[in-house]
């Protein structure tokens, strides 16, 4: 993938945002619609955000997950809990063929799923490689996805899961040989054309934006060869992608792709980056301004020589150019290696809604803290 120079535009709105509410102790993981789902330890948490939200919305409990006698202990400290990766890590809400929305999850060895019947989760996989996927994802049809995400030194094949039954059971959807790619960093589904993109990393050519259907029956390498397309979080729009880069040992940037394959660097990033999300419905104060998607980058705190900050950002752009810093913290003091490297992490999901929600962990003053703000286009 070449480098692409940034190509400076004169954004025609510009963004920011205005803070709602912040709740400790509860991360987020995915919007369905107007609802947004986090977890607080164990146990899955929702908050209905199609009517205004303010610092005294509750979210409600949906369904919790028995672990491990230990874990219920370590989950009650926030310190423990990074220790120890702790809670949900990973959640989508998949309607299935019964149009009944079950909860399918990642913890810390397993995928986990709660039909809709009921209020508690069940082991349906257990993860032999790996701790956990980085994020589960599902389509329209009902067809859910994750991919298989371990350190794999010897760089065996590496499988991505497939359920066509809500999670209840799981087989091999699809394989990359030997050699082929290091681990899957996510799989994403782009509405617009009704697909899924699959990046995949860690070095060189394992590096791979990839097209694939929805059933996994074709899959086509994109992008490849380098550092700047090694991607965790990617955002469909109708006419682009949207991709920021996650390498400790080169600069960071967000590129877009347009729906031809021709690729361009639009922003600047001071470190890795993980996650992203978009707002469907951002506030509008300029009411003859036509409808688009407000979309966020979060970016990360790690050990690298390429990006030293000590900051976390969150940027956003509701014109695909110009990608601001909206808001930032930073790190704590505590070990990167023992109690995780700084982050904002954004929900998956598609949101409906004007909210943006994030969880900060290993940051100053903010750690393990959601915060929702209302995104205003001016």
């Amino acid at each position: 993938m070449d480098e692409n120079p940034v190509v400076p535009r004169s954004p025609s709105s510009s963004l920011r945002l205005r803070k709602v509410a912040a709740w400790p102790g509860i991360r987020v993981l995915a919007w369905d619609d107007n609802f947004l789902y986090g977890s607080s330890g164990y146990q899955v948490v929702r908050l209905d955000a199609s009517r205004q939200v303010d610092p005294n919305s509750e979210w409600s409990p949906l369904a919790r997950f028995n672990p491990r006698g230990w874990r219920k202990l370590t989950s009650r400290s926030t310190l423990c809990y990074r220790l120890v990766r702790d809670g949900f890590h990973a959640l989508t809400i998949s309607n299935g063929a019964t149009h009944k929305p079950s909860l399918v999850g990642a913890v810390a060895g397993a995928i986990v799923v709660c039909p809709p019947d009921t209020d508690q989760f069940h082991v349906t996989h257990t993860i032999r490689r790996g701790t956990r996927p980085l994020h589960i994802t599902s389509v329209p049809a009902g067809n859910i996805y994750w991919g298989e995400y371990f350190d794999n030194r010897e760089r065996a094949a590496v499988h991505i899961y497939a359920s066509t039954d809500s999670g209840s059971t799981w087989q091999i959807g699809y394989t990359f040989p030997p050699e082929s790619i290091r681990h899957i960093h996510n799989i994403v589904y782009d509405r617009w054309a009704d697909c899924l993109w699959i990046l995949t990393g860690d070095n060189g050519a394992e590096c791979k934006v990839l097209r694939a259907s929805c059933d996994l029956s074709s899959v086509e390498t994109v992008l490849s060869g380098s550092q700047q397309a090694r991607a965790v979080a990617l955002l469909p729009a109708r006419d682009w992608l949207y991709l920021s880069t996650d390498t400790p040992s080169e600069k960071n940037h967000v590129y877009r792709l347009d729906r031809a394959g021709q690729l361009e660097r639009v922003g600047d990033l001071s470190s890795s980056s993980i996650c992203g999300c978009q707002v469907s419905s951002p506030t509008r104060e300029i009411a003859s301004e036509s409808h688009r998607e407000a979309m966020f980058f979060s970016t990360m705190v790690e050990p690298s020589t390429a990006n030293p900050t000590r900051e976390v950002h969150l940027v956003g752009s509701i014109d695909g150019i110009e990608w601001p810093v909206l808001a930032r913290w930073t790190k704590d003091r505590l070990s990167m290696r023992f109690f995780q490297y700084g982050n904002a992490f954004l929900p998956d999901g598609e949101n409906r809604t004007c909210y943006l929600a994030a969880t900060t962990i290993a940051v100053q003053n903010d750690d393990l803290v959601t915060t929702l703000w209302e995104v205003v286009v001016a």
